[in-house]
């Protein structure tokens, strides 16, 4: 498993009854995680004394319940910034998880000693994109929700790479790949993080299950002569670390290099274990 253990701004402090306890920054969070499937006492005073509960309901949906929590806050990533806001189904606009994959792509960016130009699809509010520049890339960030690419401007903004060559689009993912393999376009580094379920800003329906795969095949199209990676995301249970593996060993066989994938992790402070939170597939350049 691969755990995200360099945060100082974040930590999950414990998770009992399908719910985990969460400082972000200097407020706390209580948030369902369905990975929670453990009874333990709740014993820590940040149960009771927490800032926000988003609460699930029978239905599938939920709301939050506030106890003075601001209506957005800062959270700090080594150099990186972000901008952080409880908003619609649980979510406060950063999978902290994701950081062990920030740390190793970076580090792949700064050792290459050359340009390295990365395809950044459904990037969210930009934690990879700005990992990314940091390390010295230059970025094209796509997304489908012009809300996401507008907060992802404003965490570069406060990252202080309002001038890093950063391309922000709103766009249907598969449809910005078709366009780019026709101009013909390339990228040395792909990164993707697809949601299970979701539509484009025409109405376009993505589902996971259907569609990684064809786009994984499509990016290959999109890769350089020497491409230095290639990540992809899950939050999807039936896609296993396994999986993710072997399609990225099959598109990426015609290119020298390495394939691994794993869960991808939190530790958790009360009592040193790990709350699994996913799972990566890296393809690597060798």
């Amino acid at each position: 498993m691969w755990i995200a253990d360099n945060w100082k701004d974040y930590e999950v402090i414990d998770c009992s009854k399908g719910e985990k306890l969460e400082r972000w920054s200097e407020y706390i969070l209580v948030r369902p995680d369905p990975q929670v499937i453990w009874d333990t006492p709740k014993k820590h005073s940040g149960w009771r004394e927490k800032n926000g509960h988003y609460h699930r309901n029978k239905k599938g949906g939920g709301e939050w319940e506030f106890f003075d929590l601001p209506q957005q806050w800062e959270i700090h990533y080594h150099s990186l910034t972000f901008h952080l806001k409880p908003f619609s189904f649980k979510h406060t606009g950063l999978f902290p998880e994701q950081a062990v994959n920030w740390d190793w792509f970076g580090e792949k960016i700064r050792q290459a000693k050359r340009p390295i130009k990365v395809l950044n699809l459904f990037a969210y509010t930009g934690g990879a994109t700005l990992a990314a520049a940091a390390a010295g890339a230059s970025v094209t960030h796509v997304d489908a929700s012009k809300g996401m690419v507008t907060w992802a401007k404003e965490n570069a903004v406060a990252s202080g790479l309002s001038d890093a060559p950063i391309r922000w689009i709103v766009d249907d993912c598969v449809k910005f790949t078709e366009r780019e393999i026709r101009r013909n376009n390339r990228y040395d580094a792909i990164i993707m993080d697809p949601p299970s379920y979701g539509r484009g800003p025409k109405g376009e329906i993505w589902k996971i299950e259907d569609a990684i795969y064809p786009l994984v095949k499509l990016c290959t199209q999109l890769l350089s002569d020497h491409p230095l990676f290639f990540l992809i995301n899950s939050y999807t249970t039936g896609l296993q670390p396994a999986v993710l593996a072997y399609m990225l060993g099959t598109e990426l066989r015609e290119f020298k290099g390495a394939v691994d994938a794993q869960e991808i992790g939190l530790p958790v402070s009360s009592n040193g274990l790990v709350l699994p939170c996913g799972a990566s597939g890296r393809w690597e350049a060798s």
